[in-house]
């Protein structure tokens, strides 16, 4: 299955997101999506297994627990993928790290 065609599930996208902040196990995975989604552990489950088995998400055994990290590998191909579009934010973004830039001075030269 193509990246994309991964991700374009809200849940597995979601996944990525708590992810993408450290790894995590299995069971507080499950909780969030319940919690956000009303899906059951076993739906959760397949979920994360797409994830795995498309290389976007890990998984190590710790005892009992199974924690779940992103897998930056996977991500290449999306990356890949968005490089033809990136001129269309990236200028805004340069333009953006600008004026922070030169707000961040003006209220230095104002403490002065």
């Amino acid at each position: 299955m193509h990246a994309m065609d991964v991700l374009g599930d809200p849940v597995r996208r979601r996944i990525l997101e708590l992810l993408a902040d450290g790894e995590l196990a299995s069971g507080a995975v499950v909780e969030h999506i319940r919690e956000e989604f009303g899906i059951s552990q076993p739906g959760v489950s397949q979920h994360l297994r797409v994830l795995r088995e498309n290389g976007l998400a890990s998984v190590r055994a710790e005892g009992t627990r199974r924690l779940y990290s992103v897998d930056a590998g996977g991500l290449r191909e999306v990356d890949g993928w968005l490089a033809p579009f990136r001129h269309f934010w990236e200028q805004r973004l340069d333009a953006l790290g600008t004026e922070i830039a030169r707000g961040k001075r003006a209220r230095r030269e104002e403490e002065r």
